[in-house]
């Protein structure tokens, strides 16, 4: 396994707006290798909007590249790796402001980024009511919420534990394999959210199958401090 990360970055103000959709329509998603991680027997998908900040790319910054926004809608799977189950994430599409930084995600992992303008809202310096949009032909999408609580540490068999405690990624290929990458970091402290809201073409972003789930209320959500970051080099596996 590689021991040095290909990326280093902080992960800020974490808004997740989580939705339950039938487990049927996402297993045709789950890569090669993988299953549904479901809690309680039920599968969610997230759209989760953070701020990047300080990327490092092989520990080098480059310039007018190392902060900006990203919304990505992401799910959950699981694999049995030596040491027990592996939970992890797969991302349906991830959106960023830099150009660069999507051919580079997507020529590395495979990874479904687009570049789209964006901007974000902190109503506080710290964990406060945060908006993250981005602009999809002449229309703003929006993803926002506010904090009900402080933050807390996540508790052991929690909703709030099963959304954010993922450190694998996985991402099909072009030939039907799939990679998998390791994420590590501290666990996070996450508040509970009112006011979550998701305003956004979903049908153009995410497909026809997601416009459903994402039109109702989502089943929680929560804005999380976030940490440090390090994402490890790819590893194909055994087809």
């Amino acid at each position: 396994m590689a021991t040095s990360p290909f990326l280093t970055a902080e992960w800020r103000q974490l808004a997740m707006l989580n939705y339950e959709v039938d487990p049927p329509s996402l297993r045709e998603l789950v890569p090669r290798g993988c299953e549904l991680d479901l809690w309680r027997g039920r599968a969610y998908v997230s759209v989760v909007g953070f701020l990047f900040l300080d990327t490092r790319v092989r520990g080098l910054a480059i310039p007018f590249h190392r902060n900006f926004e990203e919304v990505n809608l992401r799910f959950y799977v699981r694999r049995q790796g030596p040491e027990g189950w592996r939970r992890g994430v797969v991302f349906v599409k991830e959106i960023v402001p830099r150009t660069a930084i999507a051919l580079v995600a997507r020529a590395l992992y495979n990874e479904r980024y687009v570049a789209l303008p964006m901007r974000h809202r902190s109503l506080a310096a710290g964990v406060g009511a945060v908006a993250y949009e981005w602009r999809l032909g002449a229309r703003w999408n929006r993803i926002s919420l506010a904090p009900a609580t402080d933050p807390q540490p996540l508790e052991i068999g929690s909703h709030a534990e099963f959304i954010a405690e993922h450190y694998w990624g996985y991402s099909v290929q072009r030939d039907g394999g799939t990679v998998e990458y390791r994420v590590e970091h501290p666990p996070w402290r996450v508040a509970e959210a009112t006011a979550a809201r998701l305003d956004a073409d979903v049908a153009s972003l995410y497909g026809e199958r997601f416009v459903g789930p994402l039109a109702a209320a989502p089943a929680s959500a929560f804005l999380a401090e976030g940490s440090g970051v390090s994402v490890y080099p790819g590893i194909r596996l055994p087809d």
